[in-house]
């Protein structure tokens, strides 16, 4: 058989195509992460690794470093992982490395072993018993997150190292803590000053007025300067071991749009969940604006958009709760007045009927739910 007959023969595969479930993690992750394509794209690829046993069992999952500027999204790329995954945006094992710049503070993650003072009392964060507690039957991983992992002393990087090689921990008793079921994923701001000056334009840079091609050169420079922080930083021996490293992509105004709308569906959310009255808000985009001018800092991305949200739009709605102003079934317009430039709040009466048998449908169904979660 000649090599074109034999060609005929073959079916050709797909290798860049991903599994519905993979898929679906994926296009979850799209819906809470806004702007972050390459870092979503990195962490799905592993969880297609691990949902295929392919995975090396001397190794965990994957190592990951996260670099880029304050505020876009790092912590919150791993937490809506989890969110995906488990249901519960806090099931990850997450180490605030800021606690760790002495390096006797790592008794608090592996345990002081025996014949020191507080040895029984020390309650290692890496045992095996907190590893475990996140996982289920179909996802049987766990997310570890070592956050801002550059003011940590050298003695953690020291202790990683052998965790990333060969997923393996000693506690201070002498257990042993199995690594190779968890993705590992470390965050940093190393450059972060650097980066704020060419986001804010005080060297040159004026992203909001740049073109496509523009934006993209300063995402390359923003690359560049955060690849070149961390190889100053750290050792040759810990950027080794590390699978991929992802620089986040300072967040432009169109996305920054997106989070707007995002994190006031979350507040909407809060008050459908939260204990006091139960109503609707409506924001109008002359609001959306306000809120947007008010909110964005490209030093401090999405970070500063929430402060202006909570100062503008949930403490006002908590007061109009608070004082009864606002009951249950109402809805809510938030309008920018153009004279004095501050927001103001309407009451529609108009809306209030269909509102109040919309959110009863939603209340009643909540309870049956909750009443089926009981009773099983």
């Amino acid at each position: 058989m000649n090599n074109n007959e034999q060609r005929r023969r073959m079916i050709i595969l797909d290798p860049e195509a991903k599994s519905p479930r993979a898929q679906g993690f994926e296009n979850g992750l799209k819906s809470r992460v806004i702007g972050q394509e390459r870092a979503l794209r990195s962490i799905t690829s592993l969880y297609q690794v691990f949902q295929a046993g392919m995975t090396n069992t001397n190794r965990p999952i994957g190592t990951m470093l996260f670099l880029g500027p304050t505020g876009a999204g790092k912590t919150h790329v791993v937490e809506a992982a989890a969110d995906m995954i488990f249901g519960d945006p806090n099931s990850v094992i997450k180490i605030d490395c800021a606690e760790f710049q002495h390096s006797h503070e790592i008794a608090k993650l592996i345990g002081s072993p025996p014949g020191y003072l507080g040895h029984r009392e020390t309650s290692p964060l890496l045992s095996q018993e907190n590893l475990d507690k996140y996982r289920t039957e179909a996802n049987p991983f766990t997310f570890v997150l070592f956050d801002e992992i550059e003011k940590a002393s050298d003695s953690l990087w020291q202790l990683l190292l052998g965790v990333l090689d060969k997923g393996r921990l000693t506690l201070g008793d002498n257990r042993q803590v199995d690594f190779s079921q968890t993705m590992i994923i470390m965050t940093s701001n190393l450059g972060a000053k650097e980066m704020s000056e060419m986001i804010t334009g005080s060297i040159g840079f004026a992203p909001s007025k740049k073109s496509g091609m523009e934006e993209s050169e300063l995402d390359q420079k923003i690359y560049r300067t955060a690849m070149d922080a961390a190889r100053r930083k750290f050792s040759p021996e810990f950027m080794n071991r590390i699978d991929k490293v992802v620089v986040f992509r300072s967040l432009k105004h169109e996305q920054l749009r997106q989070i707007l709308d995002l994190e006031l569906r979350a507040v909407q959310r809060r008050i459908d969940e939260g204990m006091g009255e139960r109503f609707i808000f409506k924001a109008t985009d002359a609001t959306k604006e306000f809120l947007l001018n008010e909110g964005v800092d490209l030093r401090y991305g999405a970070r500063h958009l929430k402060r202006a949200i909570e100062r503008f739009v949930v403490n006002a709605l908590a007061n109009l709760a608070a004082t009864r102003q606002v009951r249950l079934g109402d809805v809510v317009w938030i309008d920018l007045n153009e004279e004095s430039g501050k927001l103001e709040f309407y009451r529609d009466e108009a809306e209030f009927s269909i509102a109040a048998a919309t959110m009863d449908s939603i209340y009643e169904m909540r309870r049956s739910e909750e009443g089926a979660r009981i009773a099983a």
